[in-house]
């Protein structure tokens, strides 16, 4: 984390952002009468936010600005300011913030790119950032819309919000400034404790942002827009503390589709791609991650609201047939249960609706129009009170004025006045909710989320956050002791990768369940290891430097005597070289799995698991996970596969021992932590998993100095 705090003038300790946040007094460095600019933006922004404390206008071009005086320069003005806001063009930035941090300024903001055409090397943000870090002095920006703190009614944009903007419970993070705006300035749903466009993030960065928000009381929820994680260590120290302290976190990552694999060694490398590392740390701190603004939002909306889901599912009434068949079709492909009511609640419904209708779950409960009001509100109060319902949704538009809407309106809050579960509007249409009803709704406690999908995402994204909640502590399993210490020397001296002998000896060190095996030089040893591992046996190529031994016909199955094993060593021989490796066949059929770890640069080792053989790359089926790891988060990880249900049996095939594969892809995990920093990629491939447990059947490893002396092989 960056250093960029001081004490609070009078001494008391404070947040080292408190400088940057809440500052005692404000300097707004290019302040200007002309509408429409920055410069004016800047002043109506911080009046309109009602700060209290003391605000000094700078402009040498003027002597008062809207009847308020404007100093010069910050050397002009009568004390040291916490907080200098560098409203200037990109040519003056380093000019104003030298003379701020030669001053003593605690703090800048600064709304510029700090891109300069023919800059000199190095350029004007890697000057500033350094400037900064040497004063431990916080920045918000450049090259962002700056900040709201309404906690502390102050506000810093160059393009004031409306009057409706906060204060609330929810804290948004973006390194995006057109997200911000359009999260603060366009949707009267959102109320905000504090909102960051921390655009370049020059010296303060997302991780800081989020560690002060979780520090105010008034903190619900964290919603982090985010394009890349600038200090990994800090951002997972901030997670970890919004987990202790219970406070959700949601997170639409972007640029997720640039992939390592031309970069990697092993199948596991080609698989991960650069997302996985984020989808490993949020799953560890139990971060809801989402693919969209919508859902982005109306995650934050649910996830902040006072009630909490209980267990069961989703409860869900409509005024449409229609509307609630695309609503189940979408429920289904988004994996969001329905809650299963009982015969009770049947019969509640059944003594409700108008003649025709079918008192299920979910629920169309339009029939005739008569008395609509009460029926909704009486059947959502039975769908809610069902002991099987999380949560009880109406799926409706919020239209104000019409006067089905504003019926419907008023039979949520009776629904929600009757029950401490949560209870929803979801339009079905995703339009932006600045319509008035859906204002008076939030301000009656009743989250409007808009759009069927975007509604469930964050629904389903409850759910999640409900179940992450309900998990017992995790308990990895240790690593045997001296095992680093043993094959440290031969991992770090880098090049060549171990080849499938040593790799399958790490594995058996760290208690994964390999086959015996031997290597060989020539024919007639190669059919004594046969005899003596039995028949039959597989002979694989185990010639340096050749990683990927299918791609070359490396591997030779099922030999089952003396005469056909010397047949495929000849050939091996002849075509690879005389070094080669015997293990005797599985004994049992099974599903294939891989399990395999990458090193990633930001975050470290990440473990994943997914379709083996030759489907490993074929499906890039795979979970990933920060290790170490307990057998229960290995079976979460095993259920996400795709390939999940073959190893429940199918077509003759029978189940395999799931607990076995935990067990041991929780070992994996606790090898894989216990290595760190001294291996870059490791991939074994097939674990065959059969009924009467696993075993590793192939396996390469490679040592990080290794990785990228073989840049290019496989």
């Amino acid at each position: 984390m960056t250093e960029s705090g001081l004490p609070a003038a009078g001494g008391a300790a404070r947040h080292r952002l408190a400088p940057l946040l809440t500052p005692e007094s404000v300097a707004l460095i290019g302040a200007s009468p002309k509408a429409e600019t920055v410069g004016n933006g800047m002043i109506k922004a911080v009046r309109r936010g009602g700060f209290e404390g003391r605000v000094y206008l700078i402009n040498p071009n003027y002597e008062t600005i809207e009847g308020q005086p404007c100093y010069p320069s910050l050397a002009e003005l009568p004390e040291t300011v916490d907080l200098a806001v560098i409203g200037v063009a990109n040519a003056r930035i380093e000019q104003q913030l030298a003379e701020a941090i030669r001053l003593k300024a605690r703090a800048a903001a600064i709304f510029a790119s700090c891109y300069l055409p023919d800059d000199s090397d190095p350029p004007l943000t890697r000057r500033i950032s350094a400037m900064a870090r040497a004063a431990g002095m916080p920045i918000c920006g450049g090259n962002g819309m700056g900040f709201y703190n309404f906690d502390h009614r102050l506000l810093v944009c160059g393009f004031p919000p409306p009057d409706w903007v906060g204060p609330g419970n929810m804290t948004l993070i973006t390194h995006s400034g057109s997200v911000f705006s359009a999260l603060c300035h366009n949707d009267r749903r959102f109320r905000y404790n504090l909102a960051v466009s921390s655009g370049q993030e020059l010296a303060t960065t997302a991780a800081d942002y989020l560690d002060y928000a979780l520090d105010q009381e008034s903190t619900r929820v964290v919603g982090l827009f985010l394009e890349t994680v600038r200090d990994p260590a800090g951002f997972i120290a901030a997670l970890q503390k919004a987990q202790e302290r219970d406070i959700p976190v949601v997170a639409l990552k972007v640029g997720r589709t640039a992939e390592s694999a031309a970069l990697a060694v092993s199948h596991s490398g080609a698989i991960a791609g650069d997302h996985a590392a984020y989808q490993a740390v949020f799953d560890r701190y139990g971060v809801v991650e989402v693919d969209d603004l919508d859902s982005f939002a109306n995650a934050m909306l649910l996830l902040g609201h006072s009630r909490r889901v209980a267990t069961g599912g989703l409860a869900s009434i409509h005024d449409s047939g229609g509307e609630r068949e695309l609503l189940v079709d979408r429920a289904i492909a988004k994996g969001v249960p329905f809650a299963r009511i009982n015969e009770a609640t049947t019969a509640k419904l059944g003594a409700r609706l108008d003649h025709g209708l079918d008192p299920i779950n979910p629920l169309d409960a339009w029939g005739t129009g008569h008395d609509y009001e009460a029926i909704f509100a009486d059947c959502m109060s039975a769908l809610v009170e069902d002991p099987d319902t999380a949560i009880g949704a109406l799926f409706v538009e919020t239209r104000s004025g019409q006067y089905l809407n504003e019926g419907y309106a008023r039979a949520a809050q009776v629904a929600a006045a009757r029950t401490d579960k949560p209870v929803v509007i979801v339009n079905n249409l995703a339009a932006v909710g600045d319509d008035d009803l859906t204002v008076r709704l939030t301000e009656a406690g009743i989250p409007v989320l808009v759009g069927i999908d975007p509604g469930l995402t964050a629904i389903r994204a409850a759910f999640a956050r409900r179940d992450f909640r309900g998990r017992p502590p995790m308990t990895p399993p240790a690593a045997p002791p001296g095992i680093r210490a043993r094959w440290e020397a031969r991992l770090r001296a880098g090049n060549p990768p171990l080849d499938e002998a040593e790799s399958l000896t790490v594995l058996a060190d760290y208690g994964l369940p390999v086959l015996p095996h031997a290597i060989v030089e020539d024919g007639a040893a190669a059919v004594s290891a046969g005899r003596m591992l039995g028949f039959p046996v597989a002979l694989k190529t185990a010639m340096p430097g050749i990683l990927h031994k299918s791609d070359v016909g490396g591997v030779k199955l099922g030999l089952a005597d003396a005469a056909a094993v010397t047949a495929a060593y000849d050939d091996l021989a002849r075509r690879l070289g005389p070094r080669a490796l015997v293990t005797p066949m599985a004994a049992e059929a099974g599903t294939e799995l891989a399990f395999g770890s990458v090193y990633d640069a930001q975050f470290g080792p990440l473990v994943l698991v997914g379709a083996g053989g030759v489907l490993i790359e074929l499906l890039r089926d795979r979970a990933v996970a920060l290790p170490p790891f307990d057998a229960a988060a290995a079976r979460r990880l095993l259920d996400r596969l795709a390939v999940r249900p073959l190893l429940d049996g199918r077509r003759g095939m029978p189940p395999a021992d799931l607990d076995s594969v935990a067990v041991a892809l929780a070992a994996f995990s606790a090898m894989i932590a216990d290595l760190a920093g001294l291996v870059q990629e490791v991939d074994i491939n097939p674990v065959l998993a059969g009924p009467s447990g696993c075993r590793v059947l192939d396996a390469l490893i490679v040592p990080r100095q290794a990785a990228a002396a073989s840049d290019g092989v496989g």
